[in-house]
């Protein structure tokens, strides 16, 4: 009874996470029941393998989340009834905005009931507080945003409206990617409920290459450099110095990509077991040769989307407010405000609002700078000449880097708080970075830094230098592994994993965009 009860109850204290043995066993047993399921495909079987894979998909998040399965369950009934309306133009604005406003009630009130609270305080001198401690539902952010575009493009006539509901559940909660994404389009996925499965040598072999490659971006990248340095110097940023907290800061930017972007891959792999294909979320985004750039490489689902369903609606590079306007004033206004409400999103306190200002900032200077370089003349001349051009792409690359790694002190600092005391907890901690950073440097602390922690700077210069092979070399090992031998393939499964295991901490590190 114990074993049962630990199977499949919920437990606040062991979320179901891709980092554990629990989930693999958990995915292995819902893979023989997968295979059991789809047989020979036909209609009636892809419609029983929706139904199987969406009720799945409700356990591993109730696993995840508990009773927050329920609103789960009441935004796609609601999404998936008010698109009927919508689709045959009855009344299809009013039932788009219900639609839009179910959805949002429930983000707001989980997400921004802190931030709206302290924001009335502040405006009218009042001293009201939440009782009750709200928690956040993991991945509400998410599949809030995936049933938005799902009605506003069938409002729009980009899709027409799922017929079946378990079909629509199975979009909206598809296990591998609930929680953390990607933020997967109707017009991207649903076809894909209706296609026949099947594997091959190839597709396996480049699954099973994801999920070793986002495990180890996760374990070996990510938990290992937060353990052993960056979660003790934000902590105390004022018992370490400004090397130390420079240092922990551009390794946080190496932390939140391999964190974000492991588990993308892995969500990628395991979906593709499945013969479902994901969009891909990231492009090496510390290549990038500007803020702009770097958002469109970075966090790619959420940034179309942005583009889709804020940007465009708000006028896209033609109009400010609904009023025509000259292109480089509309395309500036309105990515800044884009930037702001996408700051907004991951997290409900200023150091967010701040941090997604500061990225619009990047982007509305990186796109006057490049204006003035053509004006001038000086862009023809960089890209006549090779070595020139190399050069200023080099400097583009690592000072876009810096910058977006120094935007990064606000989203760290605000991350993994309660939202009742956020705003004062991380600006007290950005404040006492920027101080030690910018602060008076003892540099004899350097050699001793670099001894002592040689095994986590020579892990992030590994990172990095991983990062910046060219793409081409990345596809390559790629596709060569996908061809190996089963025989070949298990021996390099098993070193990896033994590798792997070496580096597991003790305490299991949540990823970090659980909390978004």
């Amino acid at each position: 009874m114990e074993f049962l009860r630990h199977t499949f109850a919920f437990d606040s204290n062991s979320p179901l996470l891709f980092t554990q043995l629990y989930f693999w066993v958990f995915l292995f047993i819902v893979y023989i029941g997968y295979a059991l399921v789809i047989g020979k495909l036909n209609r009636q079987r892809l419609h029983l393998r929706n139904i199987y894979l969406m009720l799945v998909s409700w356990f591993f998040y109730y696993k995840t989340s508990g009773s927050f399965l329920a609103i789960l369950a009441i935004v796609t009934c609601t999404s998936y009834l008010t698109a009927f309306p919508i689709a045959r133009k009855i009344h299809a604005k009013l039932w788009l905005v219900v639609s839009i406003l179910i959805d949002l009630g429930f983000l707001f009130y989980y997400k921004y009931a802190y931030f709206g609270v302290d924001v009335f305080n502040s405006i009218f001198g009042t001293h009201c507080s939440i009782v009750d401690t709200i928690l956040l539902p993991v991945g509400i952010s998410f599949y809030i945003f995936q049933v938005i575009s799902y009605t506003v493009d069938v409002y729009r006539g980009h899709v027409a409206p799922v017929r079946n509901i378990f079909d629509f559940g199975m979009y909206v909660s598809f296990f591998p990617q609930l929680v953390a994404g990607p933020i997967v389009r109707a017009s991207e996925f649903m076809q894909q409920l209706y296609r026949p499965f099947h594997m091959t040598h190839r597709i396996m072999g480049v699954s099973v290459f994801w999920i070793l490659n986002g495990l180890t971006k996760k374990i070996i990248l990510s938990d290992y450099l937060a353990v052993n340095l960056i979660d003790r110097v934000f902590d105390n940023p004022l018992l370490f110095s400004g090397f130390e907290n420079l240092f922990a800061l551009f390794a946080y930017s190496m932390q939140v990509y391999a964190d974000f972007s492991g588990y993308t891959d892995i969500a990628i792999g395991v979906a593709m077991l499945m013969g479902f294909y994901l969009p891909k979320n990231f492009d090496s985004p510390y290549k990038s040769r500007n803020p702009q750039e770097f958002w469109r490489r970075w966090h790619q689902s959420l940034s179309r989307w942005l583009k889709s369903y804020v940007y465009i609606p708000l006028g896209g590079n033609r109009t400010v407010f609904g009023r025509p306007a000259n292109k480089l004033l509309a395309g500036n206004i309105n990515s800044f405000a884009t930037m702001l409400i996408g700051g907004l999103w991951h997290g409900a306190s200023w150091n967010f609002v701040i941090w997604g200002g500061l990225n619009g900032i990047g982007m509305i200077i990186a796109k006057c700078w490049h204006s003035m370089k053509e004006k001038i003349g000086v862009e023809g001349f960089i890209l006549r000449h090779k070595i020139v051009r190399y050069i200023d792409d080099t400097v583009c690359v690592l000072l876009t880097f810096t910058f977006i790694t120094f935007t990064r002190l606000f989203f760290r600092a605000s991350s993994n708080l309660d939202p009742a005391y956020a705003n004062e907890v991380a600006w007290r901690t950005a404040k006492q970075m920027l101080g030690q950073i910018f602060g008076a440097w003892n540099s004899s602390i350097i050699p001793l830094f670099l001894w002592e922690y040689k095994s986590v700077v020579l892990l992030f210069i590994t990172g990095m230098i991983i990062h910046w092979l060219p793409a081409k070399f990345k596809q390559w090992y790629r596709i060569k592994f996908s061809r190996l031998p089963w025989y070949a393939m298990a021996i390099i499964v098993a070193v990896v994993v033994l590798v792997v295991y070496q580096f597991v901490t003790a305490d299991l590190q949540p990823f970090i965009y659980f909390q978004f």
